[in-house]
């Protein structure tokens, strides 16, 4: 007994299908057989009245002896292995092959029909015998107008006998068919129902929160996509894991230690006896340390909305030239510091449309970034290549690049190259979401020791901007995408 599930729905359904074709199949055979023998001996007892007819009436009697009449009806219109009666327009039986039961009288529908000219047959049980007969009847005109109605009447146990074989025959192999078809659909059914099985065993122990488990087997089809699936989920939920923890234990680090600065500052400061200079430099470093706090605050505050999708644009128009420009001064103090010159070198003054200040953390991070990674006394490019409808941004540096194993990955939520440069690590997966709002896109291009260079696409404003006051055309207002 097969249990209830998804095997024994297969194995139902697939049988039901087939038992019912097979029913079909069998049914319509033994009647189309039934009906081939059944019309084989109407037609030959059919054709034996037609050509026997076509002999008797050149050369029937005339004579108005009516029993020597029937007498010849009965030899010339004899058939083998049936029955002839000849019967009287009453359906009164006048005389028979057999010679016994003249007195009956028959009004079967053979006869009925034989009187209205027709050459019919039916078939029933034999009053008496109770055997199954075929009864084929005709009329033919005799001497002196008279008419006749010759009955021929044959057994059919024979021909149904036949029939019985074929139907068991028939079913036989229907059975034969049938349980092939059963133990067909059962293996059918186990490769199926064991590969779930076996999937939603592990994904069982998954959702329990065992992801090191995984779905063995070189399933195919949907199976294996399926298979694949919760693997690779298996795999990224361990992988999202791990940059949690790594995540938690570097903003911890990254919190304790300006947190630690400013503790140790405050309570040297609130014990007293220094002097002003000492003072003032103190002041300072709590200050910087705020700053650095409550920059990786508003960092994680930007990544928490682009997650949720709560992160709105004001939008507006955007000068980019001037955007670098003001950045480039922003960051001069630092770039000073290792010798890094930093050169807006296209003369190109493109206008977009967009959230300025978030254009200018985007651009402020990545030119960062390559201040930061630029060596002593380097140079960082910055260039604008003008197209249709797009405006690129380049951001070239020639510092110690990133690996190609690296550079994949670079943009990934929490990743750092180095972990102790400090950071979160969503400093450029925030910068990509924020250009992405934009409509534009943000690829990366770097060799390790050679540099790295940042490729930003925005789109160019097509027809009229709103701005403040009302509207203005970048076409007639602005001199194209530039100014």
């Amino acid at each position: 007994m097969i249990k209830k599930g998804i095997r024994r729905q297969i194995v139902l359904h697939y049988f039901l299908v087939v038992f019912i074709a097979l029913l079909l199949v069998e049914v319509i055979f033994l009647i189309a057989i039934r009906t081939y023998y059944y019309d084989t001996v109407y037609n030959h007892v059919s054709n034996h009245i037609r050509l026997s007819n076509e002999f008797y009436q050149p050369f029937r009697v005339t004579s108005s002896d009516n029993v020597n009449q029937l007498s010849e009806m009965v030899r010339h219109f004899y058939l083998y292995n049936t029955e002839l009666q000849i019967l009287n327009t009453s359906g009164q039986v006048l005389t028979t092959s057999a010679g016994f039961d003249l007195e009956q009288t028959i009004k079967t529908s053979d006869v009925t029909q034989a009187l209205a000219g027709d050459t019919s047959r039916w078939v029933g049980k034999q009053p008496g015998t109770g055997q199954i007969v075929m009864a084929v009847s005709q009329t033919i005109q005799s001497g002196f107008d008279q008419t006749y109605i010759l009955r021929y009447v044959t057994s059919l146990d024979l021909i149904n006998d036949r029939l019985l074989k074929l139907t068991l025959f028939a079913v036989s192999i229907g059975a034969a068919v049938l349980a092939i078809v059963l133990a067909f659909s059962i293996g059918l059914a186990n490769s199926i129902v064991k590969p779930i099985n076996n999937i939603t065993t592990v994904s069982t122990q998954m959702a329990k929160g065992k992801f090191n488990v995984r779905i063995k087997g070189d399933y195919k089809y949907e199976l294996g996509e399926l298979s694949s699936t919760l693997n690779y989920m298996a795999q990224e939920i361990v992988r999202s894991n791990q940059v949690k923890d790594d995540f938690i234990s570097s903003i911890s680090h990254e919190l304790r230690t300006p947190l630690t600065s400013i503790k140790g500052w405050s309570e040297t400061l609130d014990s007293g006896g220094y002097d002003p200079e000492e003072t003032k430099i103190g002041m300072q470093i709590i200050a910087k340390e705020t700053d650095r706090l409550i920059g990786l605050v508003e960092e994680l505050l930007d990544f928490s909305k682009l997650q949720q999708n709560e992160m709105k644009l004001v939008k507006g128009i955007v000068n980019l030239r001037e955007l670098l420009q003001e950045i480039i001064l922003n960051l001069w103090a630092k770039a000073e510091k290792k010798g890094v010159t930093i050169k807006l070198e296209s003369e190109e003054k493109p206008i977009i449309y967009g959230d300025v200040n978030r254009l200018k953390q985007v651009f402020l991070n990545i030119v960062d970034n390559a201040v930061k990674f630029s060596h002593e006394n380097g140079v960082i490019n910055l260039y604008f290549t003008m197209e249709e409808k797009y405006v690129t941004v380049t951001v070239r540096d020639y510092g110690i690049g990133i690996s190609e194993e690296h550079l994949r990955r670079v943009k990934d939520r929490f990743f750092q190259v180095n972990p102790l440069n400090g950071g979160t690590g969503l400093g450029l997966a925030i910068t990509q979401q924020l250009v992405e709002l934009h409509g534009g896109t943000m690829e990366m291009e770097s060799e390790l020791g050679h540099g790295t260079s940042v490729i930003v696409k925005l789109p160019l404003p097509e027809g009229k901007i709103p701005v403040a006051g009302g509207l203005e055309n970048a076409e007639e207002g602005m001199p194209g995408p530039t100014v």
